[in-house]
């Protein structure tokens, strides 16, 4: 559980640089990068949280 936590946030410091690259050489495909690895972060990381909801629940 822990690790997952990780892995999302570590995700999601890889989107933040990816804006930062395409913030700094104004290259469209950093902005779809990062665009890209923040939706799958948070599709995942929404999940996450709706299987420790379900466990609570349950």
């Amino acid at each position: 559980m822990l690790l997952f936590r990780w892995l999302i946030l570590l995700f999601l410091l890889a989107a933040i640089v990816s804006f930062m690259f395409y913030a700094g050489t104004g290259q469209a495909r950093f902005k779809r990068y990062g665009l890209t690895i923040l939706k799958w972060t948070l599709i995942a990381a929404f999940g996450f949280f709706a299987v420790l909801i379900l466990e609570r629940i349950a």
